[in-house]
This record gives C-alpha cells, sequence and structure tokens, in this order.
C-alpha cells in the first residue's frame, strides 16, 4: 500500500501527477498537480480495541535518608483513536514521599527517518493535561479524565524510510528527581469507532455473538399476504376443521374444550352482515320498540 502523505522535519511522502503537450515546432505545455493520500488504518480491529493499562513505582532517596515510594497506574479503554476523539484516562497516583509532586499527562508524536543505515528521531508535544498538587500521604484518583486529540496526522506503520508514532505519557513530575513516567502505545487511525462498536476488545467478541442479526437484510420487496383460499382448502373449510399437520403442536400443547371450540371457527371466514342480521329488510331508522308489561 501507498505510505499516507506527510511532511516532516527531516523527510516527507508527496504524491503529484505530471501531464505533458507535445505540438509541433512549438514548446510543449506541462501541468503538475499534487494530491494526498490516506493509508487507511481501521481502529475497530481487535488489537486497536484492547485496553492498555499499566503500573509503575519510585522510590526517592537522598544521600541515606529514603523516603516513600510514588506509586502510579493508568488504563486507558483502547489503543486506537481518531482525531478529534477524546482519550479517557483512569488513573490513581500515591504519594508516600516528603515532596509536592504533580500527576501530568500528555500525548507525543514520534517521527523516525531512515536512510543510508542510519536513522534520526524527532518527538514533538501534542497535547497535554495537568492534575492537582498531591503533597506528602495523599492521593488522587483520575475517573475518566479527558485529553482530546487535536488534528495530526495518521500513523504511518508500513514505510520503510518514515515512521510516525504516538503514545500517552502518565508520569508524576518530581521536583529535584526524574520524572516517574508511563507510557501506553497509541495509533491514530482514519476510520473512526463504529457506532455498535464497543470499547474493549472483550466487549466486542460478546457483542458480535449477540447481534449476529444485524446482518440479516430484509426483502426488497414486500409481498402481499396469502389468500384465504391459499391456506385452506376447500375440503377443510367445509369440515370447518384445519389440517392435521398444521396443528399438531398446538393439540399437544393446548387441550381442553376451550381451545376445541375455537378450532371449529378457526378456519372459517367471516360472517356476511345479512347472515347475523335478525331483520335484513326492516328499515334502519326503525327501531322495534320493547313490549310493555
Amino acid at each position: 500500500p501507498l505510505a499516507t502523505s506527510f511532511e516532516g522535519r527531516h523527510g516527507s511522502v508527496r504524491y503529484w501527477v505530471k501531464a505533458e503537450l507535445h505540438r509541433p515546432w512549438l514548446l510543449p505545455v506541462k501541468l503538475k498537480k499534487e494530491f494526498t493520500v490516506f493509508e487507511h488504518i481501521d481502529i475497530n480491529t481487535p488489537s486497536l480495541l484492547s485496553p492498555q493499562a499499566g503500573t509503575k513505582e519510585k522510590t526517592l532517596c537522598c544521600w541515606f535518608c529514603t523516603s516513600g515510594p510514588i506509586s502510579l497506574s493508568a488504563k486507558i479503554e483502547r489503543k486506537g483513536y481518531t482525531p478529534g476523539e477524546s482519550i479517557q484516562i483512569f488513573a490513581e497516583i500515591e504519594n508516600c514521599s516528603s515532596r509536592v509532586v504533580v500527576p501530568k499527562a500528555a500525548i507525543y508524536q514520534t517521527q523516525a527517518f531512515y536512510a543510508k543505515g542510519k536513522m534520526k528521531e524527532v518527538k514533538q508535544l501534542v497535547a497535554n493535561l495537568r492534575g492537582e498538587s498531591l503533597s506528602s500521604g495523599k492521593t488522587e484518583t483520575w475517573n475518566g479524565k479527558q485529553l482530546k486529540i487535536p488534528p495530526v496526522s495518521p500513523s504511518i506503520l508500513d514505510c520503510s524510510i518514515i515512521r510516525v508514532e504516538y503514545s500517552l505519557m502518565i508520569y508524576v513530575d518530581i521536583p529535584g528527581a526524574v520524572d516517574l513516567f508511563l507510557n501506553l502505545p497509541l495509533v491514530i487511525g482514519t476510520i473512526p469507532l463504529h457506532p455498535f462498536g464497543s470499547r474493549t476488545s472483550s466487549v466486542s467478541s460478546q457483542g458480535s455473538m449477540n447481534m449476529n442479526w444485524l446482518g440479516l437484510t430484509l426483502p426488497e420487496r414486500l409481498e402481499a399476504p396469502p389468500s384465504y383460499a391459499e391456506v385452506v382448502t376447500e375440503e377443510n373449510r367445509q369440515s370447518g376443521h384445519a389440517p392435521v399437520a398444521a396443528f399438531d403442536d398446538f393439540q399437544r400443547a393446548l387441550q381442553g374444550p376451550l381451545f376445541a371450540y375455537i378450532q371449529e371457527f378457526r378456519f372459517l371466514p367471516p360472517p356476511l352482515y345479512s347472515e347475523i342480521d335478525p331483520n335484513p329488510d326492516q328499515p334502519t331508522d326503525e327501531i322495534p320498540s320493547c313490549p310493555s308489561r
């Protein structure tokens, strides 16, 4: 597949089309137009729907003095996202040290350029957020803290000379010491999450089993219901009984005088008005009165 169009610091991926018109005794007419190519990445694949999680811990030491540890655990719902989406971060930061620390999160883009057996790498900040300061003995919990992905180019993973990757870094800013950080890989795709898709691979597999009926299609043209003569033969209609194969299961399931009484009229057409009107010749405006006692 063609690599996605990209403009980087040390290299680029560009596409254009050229056309030339050659005329006798005249200079040729040339035209050049650039166009953009996207290698589509569908984030609905199981590998990109799986949750990403990790845990890190750090103990601060100053000469012979050792303080308590700083622990960090974080999780995101999936690996694949598209620009404009928000990443929900679930994290817990516990500060048992003697210093005041600040939890933070950031999205980084890493560009890698390969040529002549060498590689150059460029890392850029895409988006970030900051949590509340934590004093000694305090704990902070992020229950779905959102970090929005700005408009960025999709990941480039299959090109031999340029590679573009993304990662979510959740870290604890520790004054006077090396930060405690946790890296969770991201893939920025072009095909967004399906509205019926799930957010995790486990839920996605369950949904695929339980929603097979969504694949059924309705007929393009609705058919009219069958006529009465097609369903009940003349012999069954005159005898007033249904065919044996039609209600054997019902006879076994429902037994009793009431059901037998219903069977007698089950396959008969509705009666005409003249069959039930006791006075068919009487005008409708003449209402017979009840005889007095």
